[in-house]
């Protein structure tokens, strides 16, 4: 739907639809203001555009047009105040917003005004910005106004105005008969306005309302009742009186003698309460009202607990049995409660209670067989292990309390408000508990290498074999009879003579190099819950040999006895995490890393030794990332030599006079841990 108007600029009428019209006079009011700026000699390209915002607020929020008019105001101040187009440099933590803003208007020689509206504290820092453009930060902020008098800012909290809710009646639902004149009415806190605007529309019959029950709410429900008879039964269920003038015009007002009937009636029950209490209680200290609706109010000081039990029983009829009789005074004031909650707050704190058995309150201690509760409470979302030492001890004082396993609850037996307390108790902390699978990666590398050069020769007690390998890696064992072979070939080559070796002489030539790379990884998934501990544990078992010698003396001669068993050593790869999930799901990770490994042995029937490695950390991650456990690394490097002093020492030659072993092993075990939660 295209809204048309008429509207008037600059003496000349245009007719059309309203957006177009109102685009026409902006654009040609936008126009003539930029010529004027021209002629003046005063054309600001930002005053221009704070303008066309000004121009285009009407198309925007009123947030929008708020801050548009305050910028428009201050370009147009620009000529009168420099200080707004000055620059600021300024860093502030912490301070008052106030004292900020009035710091800024001495700096800049600002007329600034500071309603006590605004509060706050301003942490910012400013490099080259324009002190117009801070103030226009700071409003939108701090949802600030600004008023302009002259060439003094007032600012002062901005409070949007809060649209009140409109009412939105329903309609009543009416039914008229036109045949029989019979009216059914179902009125539930209907606007009687709307009732008597509706039955006039459907009947025909004018009702008109009295001014003093305009806006009042009606209720009753009548069907198929003649319209007279069930007009004047809504207006007495309701507290009105229809009047027929002698124009058939139905008068609806209050019904005064109604009003005042019950007005003195309540108000001369409560007089005798104020004097008596009630009729058979002459306790001064006691004062009770009753209202309509079964309601009651109770002022008592240092009244015995069974006379105000008593009397307020009487005044709102129910029946009730003691079984003990309540021993102390109260004194309470309750204002509308009902008789259950009258109770509730009565017996709160002692050692009192009540119960509900077909409409007869039973009253006595709460040890009582008769006010005893026993209920099954069943946990929907944890186990019931070692729920019952999660309870506090005032809870479970007067409570027996035992596990059904088989049904994931507690059987408790209490009186009615301890059951109540528990209960909530129980529903707070049986909440789901998230389980945490942790993923583990461990990564073992061992690298080694060992380099082993050099000649030895010597004498033997036995002659030597010749043997060995050539490749790969030279490690030969030459007899008596090859070194002389060898002799004897180099004997003939002009006047060398070398002579031969005696049959024990041997020699060992050796020239070997090993390296040595491991990688073990292995990928283990672990999940537990929230608070509980995953551990994981992966090693190897050696045995040795243990020879135990008893030797039996039996006066003529000795024995000896031997035994023989073979024991077992464990080197292992221990990990322990023990995860705690956060409201926001961090997870703090409690890890506890242990590795241990064989070394060599003494002996070949000695058991082997062991080294270990102990890492023990708290870390903190988020849900889904990763953490590594480094450092766990074992370094060895082992560098000798043997040969004749001096020789062994000299490039090349050393290597005829000796030898030479270099040795590194490097060993390595990273861990990553990677969380997830699963609810």
């Amino acid at each position: 739907m295209k809204l048309v108007g008429i509207f008037r600029h600059r003496g000349t009428v245009i007719q059309g639809s309203t957006g177009n019209t109102l685009l026409y006079i902006l654009t040609s009011s936008l126009f003539s203001c930029c010529c004027r700026c021209v002629v003046a000699g005063k054309f600001s390209l930002r005053l221009c555009i704070a303008t066309c915002l000004i121009f285009l607020a009407g198309f925007a929020s009123p947030a929008q047009e708020r801050f548009a008019a305050i910028e428009m105001n201050m370009l147009r101040l620009l000529p009168e105040i420099p200080g707004l187009d000055e620059r600021v440099e300024l860093s502030v933590n912490g301070v008052s917003l106030p004292e900020f803003l009035r710091g800024l208007g001495t700096a800049h020689n600002l007329n600034l005004s500071v309603d006590p509206s605004v509060t706050g504290n301003v942490t910012y820092n400013f490099s080259n910005a324009r002190v117009s453009d801070v103030l226009m930060f700071i409003a939108r902020q701090y949802e600030l106004d600004i008023r302009f008098y002259g060439s003094i800012m007032s600012i002062y909290k901005f409070f949007p105005e809060v649209e009140k809710p409109k009412i939105v009646y329903k309609k009543p639902k009416i039914d008229y008969q036109n045949q029989t004149d019979f009216l059914s009415l179902e009125l539930k806190n209907d606007s009687l306005d709307l009732v008597a605007e509706e039955i006039t529309r459907k009947t025909m019959h004018n009702v008109i309302l009295a001014p003093d029950v305009k806006g009042k709410s009606v209720s009753v429900f009548i069907q198929n009742r003649p319209f007279d008879n069930a007009l004047d039964k809504m207006a007495l269920a309701n507290g009105l009186r229809i009047t027929k003038t002698s124009d058939n015009f139905y008068y609806i007002d209050q019904d005064n003698a109604s009003d005042k009937k019950n007005k003195d009636k309540n108000e001369n029950r409560f007089t005798d309460n104020l004097s008596n209490g009630n009729k058979d209680n002459t306790n001064q200290n006691l004062l009770i009202k009753k209202t309509d609706n079964n309601v009651i109010s109770v002022s008592a000081k240092n009244v015995p607990i069974s006379d105000v039990i008593a009397a307020v029983s009487k005044e709102l009829l129910n029946n009730y049995f003691l079984y003990s009789e309540p021993k102390g005074n109260t004194s309470l004031y309750i204002e509308n409660a009902s008789y259950d909650e009258f109770l509730n707050y009565l017996f709160n704190g002692t050692d009192y209670t009540f119960k509900t058995d077909n409409g007869i309150y039973l009253i006595g201690e709460r040890k009582l067989e008769g006010l005893r509760v026993t209920e099954l409470i069943q946990l929907k979302y944890r186990t019931v292990e070692k729920i019952i030492d999660f309870i506090p001890a005032q809870l479970k004082e007067g409570i027996e309390i035992k596990e059904f396993t088989d049904l994931n609850g507690i059987i408790v037996t209490a009186s009615a408000p301890r059951m109540y307390e528990l209960k909530e108790f129980i529903y707070q902390i049986d909440q789901v508990v998230p389980m945490v699978l942790c993923e583990v990666m461990i990564v073992d590398i061992k690298k080694s290498t060992l380099v082993s050069t050099g000649i030895t020769a010597g004498l033997s007690t036995t002659p030597v074999q010749t043997g060995g390998t050539v490749l790969s890696g030279v490690d030969l064992t030459l007899s008596s009879s090859s070194i002389n072979n060898l002799i004897s070939g180099l004997n003939g080559f002009g006047s060398i003579n070398l002579g031969f070796v005696t049959p024990e002489f041997y020699m060992k030539i050796k020239a070997l190099e090993e390296n040595g790379y491991l990688k073990m990884r292995s990928t283990p998934r672990l999940a537990t819950l929230n608070g509980h501990s995953a551990d994981l544990t992966i090693g190897k078992t050696e045995y040795y040999l243990e020879v135990n010698n008893n030797v039996v003396n039996n006066g003529v001669n000795q024995n000896i006895l031997q035994s023989q068993q073979y024991k077992s050593i464990n080197a292992d790869l221990t990990v322990k995490i023990k995860p705690f999930v956060s409201s926001d799901e961090q997870i703090t990770l409690d890890i506890d890393v242990e590795q241990s490994d064989f070394t060599g042995k003494i002996s070949t029937t000695a058991p082997p030794g062991t080294v270990k490695r102990h890492f023990k950390s708290m870390v903190r991650v988020k849900d889904g990332e990763m953490v590594l456990l480094g450092g766990l690394e074992d370094a060895k490097r082992n560098d000798t030599s043997t040969g004749i002093p001096l020789l062994a020492r000299i490039p090349i030659i050393r290597w005829f006079f000796g030898n030479r072993t270099k040795e590194k092993k490097n060993d390595k075990l990273s861990i990553f841990i990677k969380t997830t939660i699963i609810y």
